[in-house]
C-alpha cells in the first residue's frame, strides 16, 4: 500500500459538522482528553493494537488531532493525523456496521480541514488501504517509491 500525497490547498468544501449531524443524527467532533481511554480501547477492540498506539498520540498533541463519529452516545468512528509522523493523516475507521452512511468521508474532511488550518499545505496519508477512495474524496495520488516508506522495518509482536 503506497503512500499518498494530498494538496490541503485545494480541498474540495466540507458539510459542517452540524449540518452532517442534522441531515445523519451522527456528531462529527475533535475528542477531548477524559475520553482517550474510551477512545483508545474501542480502536484495539474495533481494529488493532498498532492503531490503539498511534491514537493515543493524537490525545498527546495540543489541539488533540482526533476527530469521532458520535451516533446516540455511541462511538462509531475515528480518524486521527500527525500521529505516525508530522503531516501524516491515519489511522482512520468506521465501525463495518455504520459504514456506507457519508462518515468515513466526512471524518477524512474534516481532519484534513484541520490540519491546512494548523498550517500545513500537504498531507501524507501513510500506507493507504483504500487508495481508489481517497482519490475519490481529496484528489489523493500515490507518492512513488513509497511503499513501504517509512513503515519499513517497523516492530510487530512475535
Amino acid at each position: 500500500m503506497p503512500d499518498l500525497l494530498v494538496k490541503l490547498y485545494d480541498l474540495p468544501e466540507i458539510e459542517s459538522a452540524s449540518q452532517f449531524a442534522t441531515r445523519t443524527g451522527i456528531t462529527i467532533r475533535r475528542a477531548i482528553s477524559p475520553e482517550k481511554h474510551v477512545v483508545t480501547d474501542w480502536v484495539q477492540q474495533t481494529f488493532n493494537e498498532a492503531w490503539k498506539s498511534e491514537c493515543e498520540i493524537a490525545f498527546a498533541r495540543s489541539p488533540i488531532s482526533c476527530l469521532l463519529a458520535i451516533e446516540q452516545s455511541q462511538l462509531i468512528g475515528f480518524a486521527c493525523y500527525d500521529v505516525t509522523m508530522k503531516g501524516f493523516f491515519g489511522p482512520t475507521g468506521v465501525d463495518k456496521q455504520a459504514r456506507g452512511k457519508g462518515i468515513g468521508k466526512t471524518l477524512l474532511l474534516h481532519a484534513l480541514h484541520s490540519m491546512k488550518q494548523e498550517g500545513y499545505g500537504y498531507a501524507i496519508i501513510g500506507g493507504a488501504g483504500p487508495v481508489e477512495f481517497y482519490a475519490k474524496w481529496c484528489d489523493a495520488i500515490p507518492i512513488e517509491g513509497s511503499e513501504p516508506g517509512i513503515y519499513r522495518g517497523v516492530l510487530k509482536r512475535p
